[in-house]
C-alpha cells in the first residue's frame, strides 16, 4: 500500500532546512497553535538538543505536494535508542503537522521511514497531545497500521478560560477574596518607593527586551524554582516572542528590583500563560496576583483574544483565574518484534489491568452504572 501510494519521504537536520512548500505547511498550522511552527521546533533544536541527539524532520510529499511533516527526536545510549516527539518539558502541546484531508493509511511511508531509520527501538512516543484533534486519532491509526501497539496515557490537566464578556464582567465573576487582593495589594504596591507594574509588549525595542530578559533571569533565580536546565531557551524564547510580535511580558518593581516576571505568548487569537514567578521576599506584596490580573485586563481588552490558556498542570490557584479544564494525552508506540517493545507492552497490559481492578465499582443505583 505504501509503495502504490507515490510518496516519497525525506528527512531534514532543521525546521529551517525544509523546503518553502513545508515551510508555508508550517506556518498555516502555526496560525492554530505556536508550538507548530518551524521557529519552535528550531529554537528546541538549537538551545535543547545538543551532540546527544539527533533531531529529524520527516518530510512525506506526494508530486511535489507536502502531505505531512513529523518533526522527531532520538536519544538515549547506544543500542538503547529513544526515538519521540521533537518535544519536552517547554512542550505544552504538539501534533504533527498534516495537509488535510489525509487518511491513516497516507502516513505508512512516512512511519515506515521513521522505523527503517531508528531500526530496535522499543517504543516511539508522541507527547503532549490533544486527544480531541484529528491529529492524535490519525496518528494513533497509523501507527496501529505500520506494525505498532499504540496505547494513550495522561499527560497533564489544561486549565483554561474561553473568553466571553469584558474583562469588567469577567473581574466581577472572580471570587471576592481575589478582587480583594488585586484592589489592597495594587494600592500597596503603588505606595511604596518605585513600586510599578509592567508590560514588554509587541512594540517594545531590543534594548526592553533585553532588559526584560535579564529581569526574568534575575527574578526566575530568586524565586522558588528549579534552575533552568537549558540556560539558553528561555532568552531564545522572549526574544522570538518579540520578533514575531507574541511578547506580553509582566514586570513588577521596586525601585530598580524586579520582584516578578509573567511571561504570556499572544498568538492567533489565544493567550498562553508560559512562565510566571517571583521573589519570595516579596511574596506579602502578592506581584504575581497583580501581574496576572494586568495582562488578564490586556489581553482581553488590547489583543481581544477568545482563549486565556493556563497550559500545564492543576495547580490549585489556576481554578480562581479559569474556567474550564481538558487534558492532555500522549501516545506510545511498541514494536512488538523488540524484546523491549514486548516488555512494555506487557507492562502497560498489567497497569491497565491494576488500574481497573482498583477502581471504585459504581453504586448500582447510579445512573451511569
Amino acid at each position: 500500500m505504501a509503495q502504490r501510494s507515490g510518496a516519497t519521504v525525506k528527512t531534514f537536520g532543521h525546521p529551517h532546512e525544509l523546503p518553502e512548500a513545508a515551510q508555508a505547511l508550517l506556518r498555516r498550522h502555526e496560525q492554530r497553535y505556536v508550538e507548530f511552527g518551524a521557529d519552535w521546533f528550531g529554537l528546541l533544536a538549537d538551545t535543547v538538543f545538543g551532540k546527544d541527539a539527533q533531531v529529524r524532520l520527516y518530510l512525506l510529499s506526494r508530486q511535489g505536494r507536502p502531505l505531512a511533516v513529523l518533526p522527531i527526536v532520538s536519544t538515549g545510549a547506544p543500542g538503547r535508542p529513544q526515538v519521540g516527539a521533537l518535544a519536552n518539558f517547554y512542550t505544552t502541546l504538539y501534533a504533527p503537522l498534516l495537509e488535510d484531508g489525509l487518511a491513516p493509511e497516507d502516513l505508512l511511508p512516512l512511519l515506515f521511514a521513521l522505523r527503517r531509520d531508528h531500526a530496535g527501538t522499543a517504543a516511539y512516543r508522541f507527547a503532549p497531545m490533544d486527544p480531541q484533534s484529528p491529529e492524535f486519532a490519525l496518528l494513533r491509526r497509523a501507527l496501529r497500521l505500520a506494525g505498532l501497539q499504540p496505547f494513550d496515557y495522561f499527560a497533564f490537566g489544561n486549565w483554561y478560560l474561553p473568553v466571553d464578556t469584558d474583562w469588567p464582567t469577567y473581574l466581577s465573576q472572580r471570587s471576592g477574596q481575589l478582587r480583594s487582593t488585586i484592589k489592597r495589594m495594587g494600592k500597596r504596591l503603588a505606595a511604596e518607593p518605585g513600586g510599578r507594574l509592567e508590560i514588554l509588549g509587541q512594540d517594545a525595542h531590543q534594548g526592553d527586551v533585553e532588559r526584560g530578559i535579564a529581569a526574568y533571569q534575575a527574578v526566575y533565580g530568586a524565586s522558588w524554582k528549579q534552575p533552568e536546565p537549558f540556560v539558553d531557551f528561555m532568552p531564545g524564547l522572549i526574544r522570538l516572542c518579540a520578533q514575531r510580535g507574541w511578547l506580553r511580558l509582566g514586570l513588577a518593581w521596586l525601585g530598580d528590583r524586579p520582584i516578578a516576571v509573567q511571561l504570556w505568548i499572544v498568538n492567533a487569537g489565544r493567550a498562553h500563560i508560559y512562565k510566571l514567578a517571583h521573589d519570595e521576599a516579596f511574596q506579602s506584596l502578592a506581584p504575581g496576583t497583580l501581574l496576572t490580573a494586568l495582562l488578564m485586563q490586556e489581553v482581553m481588552e488590547r489583543d481581544q483574544v477568545q482563549e486565556v490558556d493556563f497550559l500545564v498542570g492543576d495547580d490549585a490557584y489556576k481554578k480562581a483565574w479559569m474556567s474550564q479544564r481538558r487534558e492532555r494525552l500522549g501516545l506510545v508506540a511498541y514494536d512488538l518484534r523488540t524484546a523491549g517493545g514486548l516488555a512494555g507492552l506487557l507492562r502497560q497490559t498489567l497497569g491497565t489491568a491494576y488500574k481497573r481492578l482498583r477502581a471504585p465499582a459504581l453504586p448500582a443505583d447510579n445512573p451511569a452504572s
